[in-house]
């Protein structure tokens, strides 16, 4: 199931399918409307009240469940194992007050096998654009002082329309020279600093990289803005934004810095840093297709155990939940709601059941057969019996470790509840049958068509 993100959609497509047959009785859209907002709210309540809450002791183990769960349905689940560690341990490495996951970087490297893929405890990225002299710097170093810039240290062109006037041939060298100095006091102030990384978001130039090399300094220019802000996260630094005021405390620093060949692409690696909050997923596959699906499938686990992080309740999978709460709606409705929002909420509980029903279509199992199975295993008190994937049948989703937050399962069902009512709000719909039509090359303008262009011939000169 994911992040929840399927089923809205296939829950709310559901929901509309049901109440269609309401909408063409005659049922006012209202009171439509007031009865699946209802059935929502009791939806959501009964989730919360069957939820279970996970210790705290096995929250690691808990984590490594419910990332297994939202990758049974992708490409990966074949490597499940290698890839519900990796999701846990960059989900782990964020601090765990904000929970960014846009600080968790993912770079894809064609070839190789998935196995192949890395996880860095920091911060990786492709080598940016290098000049002559760049081969000559140090490229791995222990827990080296890092320098983060927002400066230009290459010697600047001047714009196409500037104009200098000058007398003397000394005077023109004098402007020469003070473009000289310019670049070498920059140069100079950041290798006072002590720094043996150099990293900025504007270009390096030749001069620079030359100069740092002559000195054993790394050096790297163009960096992207997002993984300047990683780096920024997992060294301690501060982006600065002049050379002149350069302090001690403005440095960051890491482990190990080192620039590794994977694949065809050299990248640099900011590894094991002392403040690192932020980490580096390095996936490897053999079309690029196919890894853009592996980073959609780690996206939806890593959201998942985001999530349960910040609320330890979980429910069970396999649609055992939806299953429940269909059951308990319809109980409620059949006892306590005698007047028309009995059918809209019986109709909610009906929809719930698309979600199992999926499940078993996805699966090639009989829906039906095992639908009426779950039926009956929740009628007896069962309440998180489940479809079972590999007996192709039905079982406990809690023993069978089939886990997932319970906030994602209350998000669902809101949110398509939400856009539900949302198109069951509109009156009517307006239609150009004119414009709606093709216009075939043989095929006449519509009446009218040619004044309507001629009227719109915009700042010309008027007709005679």
């Amino acid at each position: 199931m994911g992040d929840g993100t399927t089923s809205v959609v296939v829950l709310a497509g559901e929901i509309l399918k049901e109440v269609k047959e309401h909408v063409e009785q005659g049922v006012s859209s209202q009171v439509i409307i007031k009865g699946l907002r209802r059935a929502s709210s009791m939806a959501v309540n009964k989730i919360k009240e069957i939820a279970v809450s996970t210790p705290e002791a096995n929250r690691r183990e808990t984590l490594s469940k419910l990332a297994a769960t939202a990758m049974t349905s992708k490409l990966i689940k074949r490597n499940t194992t290698f890839f519900t560690k990796m999701v846990v341990d960059a989900v782990l490495s964020l601090d765990q007050d904000d929970l960014n996951e846009k600080l968790i970087g993912i770079k894809k490297i064609p070839g190789g096998s998935l196995t192949d893929s890395l996880f860095v405890n920091g911060v990786a990225f492709k080598k940016t654009f290098a000049y002559a002299g760049f081969e000559q710097q140090p490229k791995s170093f222990r827990k080296p002082k890092i320098v983060c810039l927002n400066v230009e240290l290459e010697l600047k062109a001047e714009k196409d329309n500037a104009e200098v006037r000058v007398e003397h041939v000394a005077e023109y060298q004098a402007i020469v020279d003070a473009e000289w100095q310019i670049i070498y006091k920059k140069l100079e102030a950041v290798h006072q600093t002590g720094a043996r990384v150099v990293l900025s978001k504007l270009p390096i130039g030749d001069l620079a990289t030359q100069f740092f090399a002559d000195r054993d300094v790394f050096c790297a220019g163009r960096v992207a803005a997002e993984d300047m802000e990683r780096v920024v996260q997992a060294t301690g630094a501060t982006l600065q934004s002049t050379c002149s005021d350069i302090r001690a405390e403005h440095l960051g620093t890491c482990g190990a810095f080192e620039e590794r060949q994977i694949g065809g692409e050299r990248f640099n690696f900011f590894e094991d840093g002392a403040e690192a909050r932020t980490c580096t997923l390095v996936l490897r596959g053999g079309a690029e297709q196919f890894i853009a699906e592996v980073e959609r499938s780690l996206h939806d686990a890593i959201m998942v155990v985001k999530r349960a992080l910040r609320n330890r309740a979980v429910v069970g999978g396999g649609g055992a939940v939806e299953m429940d709460v269909s059951a308990y709606l319809h109980r409620f409705a059949d006892k306590n709601v005698p007047h028309k929002q009995q059918a809209v909420i019986k109709s909610f509980a009906r929809a719930l059941e698309i979600i199992p029903r999926q499940l078993c279509d996805n699966a090639g199992f009989d829906a039906t057969d095992l639908l009426n199975q779950l039926r009956v295993e929740h009628r007896r008190g069962n309440t998180w019996a489940g479809v079972d994937f590999r007996t192709e049948g039905v079982a406990d989703m809690m023993e069978r470790f089939v886990w997932e937050p319970a906030l994602v399962k209350v998000n669902a069902i809101q949110a398509a509840t939400e856009a539900s009512c949302l198109i069951l709000g509109v009156d009517e719909t307006i239609r150009n049958e004119e414009s709606a039509q093709p216009q075939a090359p043989g095929q006449p303008l519509p009446r009218g068509a040619a004044q309507r262009a001629l009227r719109g011939r915009g700042r010309g000169m008027p007709r005679r």
